[in-house]
């Protein structure tokens, strides 16, 4: 119900703010891809693929994709997997791997008459001021819900000896490898999963 709950607020706002910002019917001026965006936002929030960098940089950027490859490609069925293929090598290059980009790129190529008529404009309005204010409620909604939005991991305490032993106790197997020889891992393990981290 939370994520219902959020994803109606969502919706609507995102629907209502946008009409309100560029003064047209919001029914113009939110696309299909936003629902898809939200079922993440609010149903998945810590999903990487839920983040607002996904949401507002996959959603752009594949939009973008679309409106160059319907401007270069003339055969629509190509068009539509090329645009596709190719926003998913940009969203991962980026590190903004959201999957509602791949229906923001395949509707420049086939949306139509109006989505062509808007060219480069579209991946601005409705795709990125969309994506803006579908992200923007969804930390605010999370913040007053409670949860953890943008999704921030918590950082785990580092392990001490004691922690060693226990460990190997719960096992009840002889390992062959030394207490020292764990230790090293685990603080190795410890140092790659701050530096991961901290790439993100």
């Amino acid at each position: 119900m939370v994520a219902c709950t959020g994803a109606l607020i969502g919706i609507a706002l995102t629907a209502w703010v946008s009409a309100i910002g560029v003064g047209m019917d919001a029914a113009v001026l939110i696309v299909a891809p936003m629902g898809a965006s939200a079922v993440l936002i609010f149903a998945v929030p810590a999903s990487p693929l839920a983040q607002p960098w996904p949401v507002i940089a996959g959603n752009t950027l594949s939009a973008l994709v679309g409106v160059a490859v319907a401007a270069l490609v003339p055969v629509p069925a190509v068009a539509a997997g090329m645009a596709v293929a190719l926003a998913i090598l940009l969203m991962s290059l980026t590190r903004s791997l959201h999957p509602p980009g791949g229906a923001a790129a395949l509707l420049a190529v086939v949306g139509g008459a109006e989505v062509a008529a808007a060219g480069w404009t579209f991946a601005i309005v409705p795709v990125a001021l969309n994506a803006v204010i579908l992200a923007a409620v969804g930390v605010l909604f999370h913040r007053v819900s409670g949860h953890n939005y943008p999704h921030r991991p918590l950082a785990l305490p580092l392990a001490h000896p004691e922690d060693v032993d226990r460990a190997l106790e719960d096992l009840g197997e002889t390992l062959d490898v030394d207490r020292a020889d764990i230790d090293r891992l685990l603080v190795r393990v410890q140092h790659h999963a701050g530096m991961r981290a901290r790439r993100r």
